[in-house]
């Protein structure tokens, strides 16, 4: 298990004292249109409540099976798949995001100032350590550096542990206005005390002062006090998104976890959707065909008109070689999601997948719409691209290719695609203006690298 680790601009929910988060760019980040919904429709109230709008907040899922939630600079909430995992009910990841909202609202990534308090007295002590050396104090040098450590690391945890008062009250307060129950929030206060003591960890005198967050005893006796005296406290929670939470959490499972572990969760007898989604999941990732149909088909069967439901069934059929099967419940998914960006590209993936010229223009289309709706995705770049080399389009073809690279942070290649997309463009045109964006932000990110180097 790593020993605690404080980064400078993560600020966090840690299920574990010793556990903390690392950056996002560092992990993989999960895209399902399902799930992103849903953590949207969840975020959606507790945004206004905080006074930002909905649209310029993204709740990002990671895969990491770590119990824990972040941000990282932004307007962007970072939520591990570990703590949806954790968590029974939708209302506890509402009351982790509203606590990571009064991060966000409370500008705690970006001033950092405790943080910075505490690097000027760190060196300050490796200043003052370097002379007491210099003048033959060895073990004097010594202690002061350990001293000055100890105070830095004091005031930067205290500074910490502030911030993550102010972002428990902040998200309280974003709750009640937006007339979600607490009780959600403080369940998931009370799961993360019994994973500390499950992994033997039991508070004693003094342990605040090394810790970067309030004891969760504290937080849990303050929050109880708070969210008790609200008149949200007894309110039901939405039993519609409670049922949402359940199929993702479910799909999730069978997606990332094993096989084994999904069957036992889920056992052939348990025949809810929540089940038949994971081990739909967990047969298809086995190549069991067969067994991965018969679970989608009953879904289809219990809903008929469900794009996820449909999208599942088209990407079992595309994966299995068979994309002209795939085009018919991948079309309906497309359509009854309202051209989900992500539906879409699976979609237009389908129809490429055939080699039939004649699906071609059809997959331009779809996927031009899904990358106009949602930029931020390689793997439809990368599709694109391919449709217009097939189409004999070499410029726009470059330049889907600087996009996908330029995401996938292979900037030299992005430059070169980039330049060969300027060079083959009409001037002046948006697809040549965008090649020339990329090409100045590949040059200037492999300036930025030699210069590190």
């Amino acid at each position: 298990m790593p020993k605690l680790r404080i980064p400078a601009l993560l600020l966090a929910i840690p299920a574990l004292i010793g556990l903390s988060a690392a950056p996002a760019y560092a992990q993989s980040i999960l895209r399902d249109a399902e799930t992103e919904a849903l953590l949207r429709d969840m975020a959606a109230p507790l945004v206004k409540a905080s006074g930002l709008r909905p649209g310029d907040v993204d709740i990002v899922l990671v895969n990491d099976s770590s119990v824990n939630a972040f941000v990282a600079g932004g307007q962007a909430v970072y939520i591990n798949s570990g703590l949806i995992n954790e968590a029974d009910t939708a209302a506890e990841v509402q009351g982790v995001i509203a606590h990571e909202l009064g991060h966000v609202t409370g500008g705690h990534a970006v001033l950092n100032l405790g943080g910075q308090g505490a690097t000027n007295i760190s060196l300050l002590s490796l200043l003052l350590g370097a002379a007491a050396a210099a003048a033959g104090g060895g073990e004097a040098a010594m202690g002061v550096i350990m001293a000055g450590q100890q105070a830095a690391m004091g005031k930067y945890l205290a500074y910490n542990r502030s911030q993550e008062a102010s972002a428990d009250a902040a998200g309280a307060q974003y709750l009640s206005s937006a007339g979600i129950s607490g009780r959600g929030s403080l369940d998931f206060f009370k799961k993360l005390q019994s994973l500390e003591f499950r992994y033997g960890y039991r508070p004693k005198d003094g342990d605040e002062f090394y810790s970067s967050h309030p004891l969760t005893g504290d937080r849990i006796t303050t929050l109880q006090d708070t969210y008790e005296k609200d008149p949200a406290w007894t309110k039901p929670d939405d039993a519609t998104i409670q049922k949402r939470f359940m199929r993702a959490r479910a799909k999730l499972y069978g997606f990332l976890a094993e096989p084994n572990q999904v069957m036992r969760k889920y056992p052939l007898t348990d025949n809810s959707i929540p089940a038949r989604y994971a081990r739909a999941y967990a047969f298809h990732r086995e190549s069991k065909f067969a067994e991965a149909r018969t679970e989608t088909e009953a879904l289809i069967a219990a809903d008929p008109n469900d794009p996820y439901f449909l999208e599942l069934d088209g990407q079992i059929l595309l994966e299995a070689g068979k994309p002209a099967e795939a085009l018919g419940p991948l079309r309906k998914a497309t359509e009854l999601s309202g051209n989900s960006p992500l539906i879409a590209v699976l979609f237009g993936h389908a129809l490429i997948a055939t080699e039939d010229p004649a699906n071609f223009k059809e997959a331009q289309s779809v996927l031009k719409n899904a990358v106009a709706r949602d930029r931020e995705n390689p793997f439809a770049w990368y599709q694109l691209g391919v449709i217009y080399a097939a189409n004999g389009d070499m410029p726009r073809a470059y330049l889907a290719s600087a996009e996908q690279q330029a995401m996938s942070g292979r900037m030299e290649e992005a430059l070169r695609s980039a330049q060969a997309a300027v060079a083959g463009l009409p001037q002046g045109t948006p697809d040549w203006l965008r090649a020339q964006d990329i090409e100045m932000q590949a040059r200037a990110a492999l300036e930025r690298d030699k210069k590190r180097r």
